[in-house]
């Protein structure tokens, strides 16, 4: 068996119809159909793009790059949003930002975030520059480089404590958007729950101010970029913390079983990475030409996990980006549940997570519940995947 490329239609703007369960059977791409894995299925609405006179290419639809704020000579009311985090937080971000473009079409919506993920904020089709702020260790930034009129409206998607409050505070924004805390009394927002999901935390923040927020609104339109390994099995096996990654063996032993099966499979990894892969790579015995480690640039990395056959991986930016283009994927979860980062419930996507106390997400050690995990339960949830050629109904 020879997989070739996923080539399946994409959604038209503005469907949302429910995704059907497919009963047991051999799926055309070599995995199993869904059968009895996962849990409930839905289907999620993608967003039509915000038309109009003064915003031709609003939410959901592709734009220019935004580039670094200048803020001199602007005449635009601007709203200022913080997330100043990496690309899985950035991609839970989504409906949010969107919801904000909705809310304020004719501002100019700037987004402090780190330089890097400019791209992917373009892909997003809510934002209009991106400000460059980052901080090591996934801390609030010290300072921001604004310059020109106080912002119309800040919002705070970065954290709920005092430290990214009192960042945009001293901006002297006239509106300041934020979950409450004690020590900020002059914010006047919602409650943090702290077992909330991500997407859904963001867009409640701001219906609780008066702008209806999806957290169904995650799709990215396809990028325009060629894949390097079109219809191949992407694993991934880095994250931000070794806490959250996977044992190297248990992947090889995932890419040993799958190659036997006949189809491609490619490893990735991020610019910190590179052992990481080329060990993997070793164990699994692949060429040179199915290694992509180092950190690919986002246009390549976008559009190698648009048309793989699926992507495996931990709880990291990669699963994040399977699921905003609608990439069929395997996310293992721990020591941080599902529940809070978690893929949409839906046939093609799978999340395995075995339940216990909480751990270190930014820990130095595997943790045990993702230990727990076996290439076998991968191997079968990859079976249980809903990879199938046929036009997608679903997120």
């Amino acid at each position: 068996m020879s997989p070739g490329a996923r080539g399946r239609p994409r959604p038209g703007v503005g469907v949302a119809v429910p995704a059907a369960r497919l009963g047991p059977g051999t799926g055309k791409r070599g995995f199993a159909s869904p059968g009895s894995a996962g849990g409930p299925v839905t289907g999620d609405p993608v967003h039509p793009p915000v038309t109009g006179a003064t915003r031709p290419s609003g939410a959901g639809a592709p734009r220019r790059g935004p580039q670094p704020v200048r803020g001199e000579g602007e005449d635009r009311p601007r709203v200022l949003v913080l997330r100043a985090l990496g690309l899985g937080d950035l991609l839970a971000g989504v409906p949010a930002l969107r919801a904000l473009r909705r809310a304020y079409p004719r501002h100019e919506l700037v987004l402090a975030t780190p330089a890097d993920l400019a791209p992917v904020a373009a892909a997003t089709g809510a934002v209009d520059r991106v400000l460059p702020a980052a901080e090591p260790g996934r801390a609030v930034p010290r300072t921001l480089d604004w310059t020109g009129p106080p912002p119309d409206v800040a919002v705070d998607l970065h954290g709920n404590g005092p430290p990214s409050h009192r960042l945009l505070a001293r901006l002297h924004p006239a509106k300041l958007i934020a979950f409450a805390h004690p020590e900020t009394p002059e914010v006047d927002g919602p409650p943090w729950y702290a077992e909330e999901h991500e997407r859904e935390r963001w867009c409640r923040l701001l219906r609780a101010y008066g702008i209806p927020a999806d957290p169904a609104d995650l799709r990215l339109p396809p990028p325009d970029a060629p894949s390097p390994a079109p219809g191949a099995v992407v694993l991934h096996p880095g994250a931000g913390a070794p806490s959250r990654r996977w044992p190297v063996d248990r992947y090889a032993a995932v890419a040993e079983a799958l190659s036997a099966r006949g189809h491609r499979v490619v490893v990735t990894g991020g610019a910190d990475e590179a052992d990481l892969v080329a060990r993997l790579a070793k164990l699994a015995d692949l060429p040179d030409t199915d290694v992509f480690g180092g950190g690919l640039p986002h246009d390549r990395l976008s559009a190698l996990v648009t048309d793989a056959h699926a992507v495996v991986s931990g709880d990291t930016g990669i699963a994040h980006l399977a699921v905003a283009h609608a990439t069929p994927s395997v996310t293992l979860f721990g020591p941080v549940p599902p529940s809070r980062w978690g893929p949409p419930p839906h046939p093609r996507h799978r999340a395995l997570w075995h339940p216990g106390p909480d751990g270190d997400p930014h820990g130095h050690e595997t943790d045990p519940a993702l230990l727990r995990i076996t290439p076998d339960a991968v191997l079968r949830a990859l079976d249980a995947l809903d990879t199938s050629d046929a036009p997608e109904e679903g997120p």
